[in-house]
C-alpha cells in the first residue's frame, strides 16, 4: 500500500492512496490542501500498472518532486519529497519501504512550526565536519541593482521563526545538554570561518561584501542583501547575486517589519502576487522563493537586517535559519567594530583639525559633541590679542628665505603653545602676525585676564628664545602686542569650500591698531580691556593715539606686570 505523509502546521498526517488521487484546494479533491498557494485542482497521484505517477494539472505555482518542478508527469519512488505551494509531503510505498528507523518520522518528531524535511545540498560542512568550508566555485558574485521593501504585492508565508540570540557561551561546568554543546560548537565554527575570511577588515563597504560572500559559501542562497539603519531608516548597503537574474530584490515588508519589531529570525516562502488576482482566493505568483531574514544585533542594539533568498522554494530549513542567525551575530560584531573604527578615525581627524585652532581642552569638547561650532555668525563678547614682529619687513630683506621660515616656525611653535596654555583660540597667522581669541568659541568669566597673562608669558618666552638664538650666533628680535575687548560676530566665515572660524567687527580692528602702535616688547590695552583688568595688573596710561580708520583719539594703557 502506498501513502502520502503530509507535513502541516499540526504535524505529519498520513493519507492512504487509492488508485487515483486528486490533490488541491477545492473540497471535492480526494486530498484537500488548505493552502492559498495551491490551485483548486493542483495535481493527481495515480497507479499505472506497478508504478505510481504524479501528474501536474497545470497548477499556477507548480508541483515539485525532489526540488525539481514537474513538467507534465513524474514517476514516484519511495521516499520522494513533494512540494505544492507551502505544503510538503513524502511519498511512501509500503512494498519497498525501508526498516522503520530509516523513516524520517520514526527517528525524530517533526517541528510543528515549519517543515524541516526539505534540506538543500549543503555548501558548507555539517556540524561534525572539520572547521573549514569549501569556497564557492563559479563566477564572481554580481551586484543587485535595485533593492526595495515590497508592499501589498509581496505575499509571504512565514514557515519558521526563532528568537535571535546574543553570542554567548555557558561555562564548561554548566554544560549538561549535548544539544547545547553542539550549538555552541556551531557558533564557534561560524565565528572562526568568518574571522578567517574577513580578518581585520574595517572598511564598511568591503566588510559587507565579504560577509555576503562568506554567507553564500555557507548557505545555498542565490541572492543576499544587507540593510543597515541610517538616520532611523533601513537602507540597503550591500547586495550580491550568484548569477544574473532579476535586477530587483524585493523584500517582504511584513517579514522585515517582524524582524525589526520582534528581533526574530524568519524563514518564509515569498512571491510577488499578480494584482489582477489579488481579490481571489487563488494567488498567482511569479518566482516563488524561499527566503531568510535575520536581525543584526550587537549588545541588544539592532544595527540592521540581513536577508538571503533562493529561487528554489524548498532551499532552506530551520537548521539553515539557525546557521544564518549565527552568521548574523558574528557579522553584527564585525559591523559594530568597523563603525567604531570609522568613528574613532573621524574623531582623530576632527581633533587634529580643531587642535590647530583651539586649545586641547576646547578641541576635545568640540570633538565629543559637548560644544557645537555653528556655521554663520553669532554676537559674542571676545578679547582679541594681536602680536607681530617689530621690523620684520626690513629684517626679511637681509635674511635667506629658508632662515626666515625656520625662525617663524620656531617662534610660532612657542607662541601657540602659550595661547593654548591660557585656553585661547588661534584665529590665524598673517605673515609674522598672530591673532588669538579669548572668549570664542567658549566664553569664560576671566577671558580678558587670561589674554593679558598670555601676552606677558609670550614676552617671557621670547626672551628665552632670543637667548637661545644669540648663543647660536643668530639675531634676536622683538614683538609688540595689542589687546582689546568688545562685542564681535564670531563663527565660521568664508566660502563653501573654505570655511574658517574667526571674528569680525570694529573691536577686532582696534586690537590690530594697538598692536601696530606697540613698541618692541610692549603690551598695549584699550580702555575697555583696562577697565576689566586694572585690579589684576599694574598698568600705566600713555598718550592717546589716533588709529587709522577711527575718528576719535583712543586712550591707551601699557601693561607693566601682574600685581
Amino acid at each position: 500500500m502506498a501513502k502520502l505523509v503530509i507535513i502541516g502546521p499540526d504535524g505529519p498526517q498520513e493519507r492512504d492512496l487509492a488508485t487515483v488521487n486528486s490533490l488541491g484546494r477545492h473540497p471535492n479533491n480526494t486530498i484537500q490542501l488548505l493552502d492559498r498557494i495551491v490551485s483548486k485542482e493542483h495535481c493527481v497521484v495515480e497507479l499505472r500498472g506497478s508504478r505510481w505517477v504524479l501528474r501536474d494539472l497545470g497548477s499556477l505555482n507548480g508541483t515539485y518532486v525532489n526540488e525539481q518542478r514537474v513538467a507534465g508527469e513524474s514517476f514516484l519512488s519511495h521516499g520522494d519529497q513533494i512540494a505544492l505551494g507551502n505544503t510538503r509531503a513524502v511519498f511512501q510505498d509500503v512494498a519497498v519501504q525501508a526498516p522503520p528507523q530509516a523513516v524520517p518520522f520514526a527517528a525524530k518528531p517533526v517541528d510543528r512550526m515549519a517543515p524541516p524535511l526539505f534540506q538543500p545540498p549543503r555548501v558548507g560542512p555539517p556540524p561534525a565536519a572539520p572547521m573549514t568550508a569549501p569556497p564557492t566555485v563559479g563566477p564572481p558574485l554580481q551586484a543587485v541593482r535595485n533593492v526595495t521593501i515590497g508592499g501589498a504585492q509581496m505575499e509571504s508565508h512565514v514557515r519558521t521563526k526563532i528568537a535571535a540570540e546574543m553570542q554567548q557561551f555557558l561555562p564548561e561546568r554548566s554544560l549538561q545538554d549535548v544539544e547545547v554543546l553542539r550549538r555552541d560548537y556551531e557558533k564557534l565554527r561560524i565565528s572562526y570561518e568568518l574571522q578567517r575570511a574577513i580578518g581585520a577588515e574595517l572598511d564598511l563597504d568591503r566588510l559587507l561584501e565579504k560577509i555576503l560572500e562568506r554567507s553564500f559559501d555557507l548557505l545555498s542562497a542565490d541572492r543576499g542583501v544587507i540593510l543597515l539603519f541610517e538616520d532611523g531608516e533601513l537602507k540597503p548597503r550591500c547586495s550580491r547575486a550568484k548569477r544574473a537574474g532579476p535586477e530587483e530584490f524585493v523584500a517582504s515588508r511584513a517579514v522585515v517589519g517582524q524582524v525589526v519589531k520582534e528581533k526574530v529570525a524568519v524563514l518564509s516562502s515569498d512571491a510577488k502576487v499578480d494584482p489582477r488576482f489579488s481579490e481571489s482566493k487563488s494567488i498567482i505568483m511569479t518566482g516563488i522563493r524561499s527566503s531568510m531574514a535575520v536581525p543584526l544585533l550587537h549588545k541588544n542594539e539592532l544595527l540592521g537586517v540581513m536577508m538571503v533568498d533562493s529561487q528554489n522554494p524548498n532551499a532552506f530549513g530551520e537548521k539553515d535559519l539557525q546557521l544564518f542567525t549565527n552568521i548574523a551575530n558574528q557579522a553584527a560584531l564585525f559591523i559594530a567594530n568597523a563603525a567604531l573604527a570609522q568613528h574613532l578615525e573621524q574623531e582623530a581627524l576632527a581633533r587634529a583639525r580643531f587642535q590647530r585652532l583651539l586649545s586641547p581642552a576646547i578641541a576635545e569638547l568640540v570633538v565629543s559633541g559637548k560644544l557645537e561650532l555653528k556655521q554663520g555668525g553669532e554676537p559674542r563678547v571676545t578679547t582679541m590679542l594681536f602680536t607681530d614682529i617689530r621690523g620684520f619687513t626690513s629684517r626679511s630683506e637681509t635674511m635667506r628665505a629658508e632662515d626666515i621660515v625656520q625662525m617663524l616656525n620656531d617662534y610660532f611653535e612657542r607662541m601657540v603653545e602659550i595661547v593654548f596654555r591660557f585656553e585661547g583660540t588661534l584665529d590665524k597667522f598673517v605673515g609674522d602676525e598672530i591673532m588669538a581669541l579669548f572668549g570664542a568659541p567658549v566664553s569664560g568669566r576671566d577671558d580678558h585676564v587670561r589674554a593679558v597673562k598670555c601676552a606677558l608669558a609670550m614676552l617671557d618666552e621670547l626672551r628665552n628664545f632670543n637667548n637661545e638664538r644669540e648663543s647660536m650666533g643668530l639675531p634676536s628680535f622683538e614683538i609688540g602686542v595689542g589687546i582689546n575687548t568688545g562685542e564681535v560676530v564670531a563663527g565660521y566665515i568664508g566660502s563653501s569650500k573654505a570655511m574658517q572660524y574667526t571674528v569680525i567687527g570694529a573691536p577686532v580692528n582696534l586690537a590690530a591698531r594697538l598692536c601696530s602702535a606697540a613698541k618692541g616688547m610692549q603690551i598695549l590695552l584699550s580702555e575697555h580691556t583696562w577697565g576689566l583688568v586694572q585690579d589684576v595688573f599694574e598698568v600705566r596710561e600713555l598718550e592717546p593715539i589716533s588709529p587709522k580708520g577711527i575718528a576719535q583719539p583712543v586712550r591707551v594703557f601699557e601693561v607693566l606686570r601682574e600685581r
